[in-house]
Protein backbone atom coordinates (compact mmCIF):
# COMPACT_ATOMS: atom_id res chain seq x y z
CA UNK A 1 0.00 0.00 0.00
CA UNK A 2 1.35 3.14 -1.31
CA UNK A 3 0.60 6.76 0.62
CA UNK A 4 -1.12 9.50 -0.67
CA UNK A 5 0.63 12.88 -0.59
CA UNK A 6 -2.29 13.85 1.88
CA UNK A 7 -1.25 10.43 4.53
CA UNK A 8 2.34 11.26 4.09
CA UNK A 9 1.29 15.13 5.63
CA UNK A 10 -1.15 13.43 8.14
CA UNK A 11 0.81 10.83 9.54
CA UNK A 12 4.18 12.63 8.81
CA UNK A 13 4.87 13.14 12.84
CA UNK A 14 4.07 8.89 12.94
CA UNK A 15 6.65 8.09 10.36
CA UNK A 16 9.77 10.34 11.81
CA UNK A 17 9.38 8.40 14.92
CA UNK A 18 11.85 4.84 14.31
CA UNK A 19 9.07 3.45 16.69
CA UNK A 20 6.25 3.74 13.86
CA UNK A 21 8.02 5.11 10.65
CA UNK A 22 6.09 3.68 7.27
CA UNK A 23 5.63 0.22 8.32
CA UNK A 24 4.35 1.28 11.80
CA UNK A 25 1.34 3.66 10.46
CA UNK A 26 0.47 1.15 7.57
CA UNK A 27 -0.02 -1.54 10.57
CA UNK A 28 -2.14 0.95 12.51
CA UNK A 29 -4.46 1.55 9.13
CA UNK A 30 -4.72 -2.11 8.56
CA UNK A 31 -5.94 -2.35 12.63
CA UNK A 32 -9.27 -2.68 14.29
CA UNK A 33 -10.39 -1.98 17.84
CA UNK A 34 -13.54 -1.37 19.27
CA UNK A 35 -14.29 1.01 21.89
CA UNK A 36 -17.02 0.31 24.51
CA UNK A 37 -18.91 3.49 25.93
CA UNK A 38 -18.80 6.48 23.79
CA UNK A 39 -18.64 8.56 27.11
CA UNK A 40 -15.47 10.06 29.50
CA UNK A 41 -13.03 7.37 28.35
CA UNK A 42 -13.84 6.52 25.23
CA UNK A 43 -14.55 9.78 24.15
CA UNK A 44 -10.82 10.09 23.91
CA UNK A 45 -9.69 7.21 22.95
CA UNK A 46 -11.60 7.27 20.16
CA UNK A 47 -10.59 10.98 18.95
CA UNK A 48 -6.99 9.64 19.67
CA UNK A 49 -7.07 6.52 17.55
CA UNK A 50 -9.19 8.20 15.05
CA UNK A 51 -6.41 10.90 14.48
CA UNK A 52 -3.72 8.29 14.88
CA UNK A 53 -5.24 6.22 11.75
CA UNK A 54 -6.27 3.40 13.29
CA UNK A 55 -7.75 1.60 10.06
CA UNK A 56 -11.51 -0.18 11.17
CA UNK A 57 -12.80 1.65 14.53
CA UNK A 58 -15.80 0.11 16.23
CA UNK A 59 -18.12 2.11 19.34
CA UNK A 60 -20.87 0.17 20.78
CA UNK A 61 -22.96 2.52 22.74
CA UNK A 62 -26.81 2.33 23.46
CA UNK A 63 -27.33 5.82 24.94
CA UNK A 64 -28.14 9.12 23.76
CA UNK A 65 -26.32 12.47 24.63
CA UNK A 66 -27.38 14.27 27.04
CA UNK A 67 -26.34 17.61 28.35
CA UNK A 68 -24.73 16.67 32.11
CA UNK A 69 -22.44 14.70 29.50
CA UNK A 70 -20.46 17.56 27.57
CA UNK A 71 -18.62 18.50 30.99
CA UNK A 72 -16.28 15.15 30.17
CA UNK A 73 -17.57 13.62 26.87
CA UNK A 74 -15.68 15.71 24.21
CA UNK A 75 -16.58 13.76 21.37
CA UNK A 76 -19.91 15.19 21.36
CA UNK A 77 -21.29 18.78 21.60
CA UNK A 78 -24.04 20.82 22.57
CA UNK A 79 -25.45 20.06 19.07
CA UNK A 80 -25.71 16.27 19.25
CA UNK A 81 -27.78 16.64 22.37
CA UNK A 82 -30.67 13.79 22.07
CA UNK A 83 -28.71 12.06 19.00
CA UNK A 84 -27.60 8.35 19.47
CA UNK A 85 -23.71 8.61 20.96
CA UNK A 86 -22.21 6.18 18.79
CA UNK A 87 -23.66 8.67 15.98
CA UNK A 88 -22.25 11.70 17.09
CA UNK A 89 -19.08 9.99 17.94
CA UNK A 90 -18.73 8.78 13.80
CA UNK A 91 -19.31 12.10 12.95
CA UNK A 92 -16.45 13.57 15.26
CA UNK A 93 -14.13 11.11 13.97
CA UNK A 94 -14.69 11.06 10.74
CA UNK A 95 -14.40 14.91 10.39
CA UNK A 96 -10.93 13.95 12.35
CA UNK A 97 -9.74 11.68 10.03
CA UNK A 98 -11.21 10.43 6.69
CA UNK A 99 -8.85 7.46 6.17
CA UNK A 100 -10.91 5.45 9.13
CA UNK A 101 -13.75 3.69 8.98
CA UNK A 102 -16.25 4.21 11.99
CA UNK A 103 -18.29 1.01 12.77
CA UNK A 104 -21.17 1.37 15.02
CA UNK A 105 -23.32 -0.47 17.70
CA UNK A 106 -26.37 1.28 19.14
CA UNK A 107 -27.01 -1.36 21.60
CA UNK A 108 -26.62 -2.49 24.97
CA UNK A 109 -23.61 -5.04 25.61
CA UNK A 110 -24.40 -8.24 27.36
CA UNK A 111 -23.89 -11.93 27.43
CA UNK A 112 -25.82 -12.17 24.12
CA UNK A 113 -24.14 -9.76 21.72
CA UNK A 114 -20.67 -8.78 23.30
CA UNK A 115 -18.92 -12.38 21.78
CA UNK A 116 -20.05 -11.38 18.45
CA UNK A 117 -19.15 -7.67 18.68
CA UNK A 118 -15.63 -8.75 20.09
CA UNK A 119 -14.99 -11.11 17.15
CA UNK A 120 -13.41 -9.11 14.53
CA UNK A 121 -11.18 -6.70 16.49
CA UNK A 122 -7.48 -6.80 17.18
CA UNK A 123 -7.67 -5.19 20.83
CA UNK A 124 -10.88 -3.68 23.05
CA UNK A 125 -11.44 -0.98 25.48
CA UNK A 126 -13.52 -1.14 28.15
CA UNK A 127 -15.14 2.29 28.00
CA UNK A 128 -17.87 1.12 30.42
CA UNK A 129 -19.19 3.03 33.29
CA UNK A 130 -20.08 -0.40 35.72
CA UNK A 131 -19.23 -3.44 37.44
CA UNK A 132 -21.20 -5.99 35.66
CA UNK A 133 -19.85 -4.31 32.15
CA UNK A 134 -16.25 -4.37 33.21
CA UNK A 135 -16.75 -7.89 34.33
CA UNK A 136 -18.39 -8.78 31.11
CA UNK A 137 -15.77 -7.85 28.78
CA UNK A 138 -13.17 -9.29 30.61
CA UNK A 139 -14.25 -12.42 30.77
CA UNK A 140 -15.51 -12.76 27.04
CA UNK A 141 -12.10 -10.92 26.16
CA UNK A 142 -10.31 -14.00 27.97
CA UNK A 143 -12.14 -16.46 26.46
CA UNK A 144 -11.89 -15.40 23.18
CA UNK A 145 -8.22 -14.75 24.00
CA UNK A 146 -8.56 -10.60 23.46
CA UNK A 147 -6.31 -7.98 24.55
CA UNK A 148 -8.29 -5.35 26.48
CA UNK A 149 -7.71 -1.62 28.29
CA UNK A 150 -9.78 -1.74 31.42
CA UNK A 151 -9.70 1.73 33.11
CA UNK A 152 -12.26 3.33 35.62
CA UNK A 153 -12.60 7.21 36.71
CA UNK A 154 -14.28 8.29 39.73
CA UNK A 155 -13.93 12.26 41.30
CA UNK A 156 -10.50 12.66 41.23
CA UNK A 157 -8.84 9.27 40.64
CA UNK A 158 -8.65 6.89 37.70
CA UNK A 159 -6.90 3.79 36.90
CA UNK A 160 -6.46 1.36 34.30
CA UNK A 161 -4.89 -2.41 33.16
CA UNK A 162 -3.72 -4.40 30.07
CA UNK A 163 -4.96 -7.94 29.57
CA UNK A 164 -2.79 -9.52 26.90
CA UNK A 165 -3.82 -13.61 26.69
CA UNK A 166 -1.39 -15.46 28.24
CA UNK A 167 0.62 -13.26 29.52
CA UNK A 168 -0.34 -10.97 32.73
CA UNK A 169 -3.41 -11.48 34.98
CA UNK A 170 -6.71 -10.51 34.07
CA UNK A 171 -9.32 -7.53 35.80
CA UNK A 172 -10.94 -10.60 37.50
CA UNK A 173 -7.15 -11.97 38.91
CA UNK A 174 -7.16 -8.73 40.77
CA UNK A 175 -10.78 -7.14 41.59
CA UNK A 176 -12.94 -11.43 41.52
CA UNK A 177 -16.43 -10.04 41.66
CA UNK A 178 -18.36 -7.22 41.37
CA UNK A 179 -19.05 -5.62 45.00
CA UNK A 180 -22.48 -5.36 46.20
CA UNK A 181 -24.92 -3.57 44.64
CA UNK A 182 -25.25 -0.02 45.52
CA UNK A 183 -21.61 -0.28 47.80
CA UNK A 184 -19.71 1.94 45.28
CA UNK A 185 -20.99 5.35 44.71
CA UNK A 186 -21.73 5.71 41.12
CA UNK A 187 -20.08 9.08 39.24
CA UNK A 188 -23.63 10.17 39.05
CA UNK A 189 -23.89 10.42 42.68
CA UNK A 190 -19.74 11.06 43.83
CA UNK A 191 -19.02 13.42 40.89
CA UNK A 192 -15.70 13.21 38.77
CA UNK A 193 -13.82 16.14 37.37
CA UNK A 194 -14.18 15.85 33.55
CA UNK A 195 -10.60 16.15 32.55
CA UNK A 196 -10.31 12.67 34.37
CA UNK A 197 -11.75 11.21 31.08
CA UNK A 198 -9.25 13.07 28.83
CA UNK A 199 -6.16 11.71 31.04
CA UNK A 200 -7.02 8.08 31.44
CA UNK A 201 -9.13 7.83 28.16
CA UNK A 202 -5.98 8.92 26.20
CA UNK A 203 -3.42 6.27 28.01
CA UNK A 204 -5.47 3.75 26.74
CA UNK A 205 -5.40 5.09 23.25
CA UNK A 206 -1.85 4.72 23.73
CA UNK A 207 -1.97 1.22 24.79
CA UNK A 208 -4.43 0.21 22.00
CA UNK A 209 -1.36 1.68 19.56
CA UNK A 210 1.27 0.13 20.99
CA UNK A 211 0.18 -3.29 21.06
CA UNK A 212 -0.79 -2.86 17.65
CA UNK A 213 2.63 -1.60 17.01
CA UNK A 214 4.26 -4.25 18.80
CA UNK A 215 6.31 -1.52 20.67
CA UNK A 216 7.27 -0.69 24.26
CA UNK A 217 5.85 -1.79 27.28
CA UNK A 218 2.41 -2.21 27.94
CA UNK A 219 0.30 -2.28 31.07
CA UNK A 220 0.63 -6.20 31.79
CA UNK A 221 0.85 -7.08 35.08
CA UNK A 222 0.18 -3.56 36.15
CA UNK A 223 -2.04 -1.04 37.58
CA UNK A 224 -1.33 2.14 37.10
CA UNK A 225 -3.02 4.25 39.03
CA UNK A 226 -3.75 8.55 39.18
CA UNK A 227 -4.19 10.92 41.70
CA UNK A 228 -5.33 14.43 39.90
CA UNK A 229 -5.00 16.10 43.32
CA UNK A 230 -1.53 15.08 44.32
CA UNK A 231 -0.18 14.84 40.36
CA UNK A 232 0.72 11.16 41.51
CA UNK A 233 1.12 8.21 39.43
CA UNK A 234 1.64 4.56 40.78
CA UNK A 235 2.49 1.39 39.24
CA UNK A 236 1.41 -1.72 41.00
CA UNK A 237 2.91 -4.85 40.02
CA UNK A 238 0.20 -7.53 39.97
CA UNK A 239 0.50 -10.94 40.55
CA UNK A 240 2.02 -12.90 37.76
CA UNK A 241 -0.49 -15.25 37.60
CA UNK A 242 -3.37 -16.41 40.13
CA UNK A 243 -3.58 -19.98 39.57
CA UNK A 244 -7.38 -20.02 41.16
CA UNK A 245 -8.64 -17.29 38.89
CA UNK A 246 -12.38 -18.27 37.40
CA UNK A 247 -12.21 -17.17 34.47
CA UNK A 248 -8.60 -17.37 33.57
CA UNK A 249 -6.71 -19.58 36.11
CA UNK A 250 -5.61 -23.15 35.46
CA UNK A 251 -9.29 -24.96 36.46
CA UNK A 252 -11.64 -21.90 35.18
CA UNK A 253 -15.29 -22.11 36.49
CA UNK A 254 -16.58 -18.96 34.95
CA UNK A 255 -17.27 -21.30 31.08
CA UNK A 256 -20.71 -18.85 30.36
CA UNK A 257 -20.81 -15.21 30.15
CA UNK A 258 -22.99 -13.61 33.39
CA UNK A 259 -25.09 -10.68 33.25
CA UNK A 260 -24.72 -9.47 36.98
CA UNK A 261 -27.24 -6.20 38.03
CA UNK A 262 -26.07 -3.00 39.05
CA UNK A 263 -26.59 0.45 39.02
CA UNK A 264 -24.77 2.67 36.26
CA UNK A 265 -23.07 5.23 36.50
CA UNK A 266 -25.18 7.25 33.88
CA UNK A 267 -22.12 7.35 31.54
CA UNK A 268 -18.90 7.72 32.52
Amino acid sequence: MAFTNDQLERYSRHIILKEVGAKGQKKLLNSSVLIIGAGGLGAPAALYLAAAGVGTIGIADADEVDLSNLQRQVIHATKDIGKPKVLSAKESMEAINPDVTVKTYQTFVDSETIMDLIKDYDFIIDGTDNFPAKFLINDACVIAKKPFSHAGILRFQGQLMTYVPGEGPCYRCIFKDPPPKDAVPTCKQAGVIGAMGGVIGSLQAMEAIKYLLGVGDLLTGYLLTYDALTMEFRKIKLPKHVKNCPVCGEHPTITELIDYEQAECDGI
